[in-house]
């Protein structure tokens, strides 16, 4: 199985990133040190983030 990379919004400034669906380590926006996604043993928890797009 291979991951994705998504585009996400994130939830407190806005400021949109791109991460990998599988994300091995915590993913902090760089604007605002906001937690976006955490790892959960396979697709990562987008708690802090919102999908925008999904890119192939």
């Amino acid at each position: 199985m291979s991951g994705r990379f998504l585009r996400v919004n994130c939830r407190d400034c806005g400021h949109e990133a791109i991460i990998f669906e599988r994300a091995s380590t915590s993913i902090a926006c760089s604007i605002c040190g906001a937690t976006l996604a955490r790892p959960a043993g396979g697709r990562a928890d987008l708690s802090g983030s919102t999908i925008v797009d999904v890119l192939e």
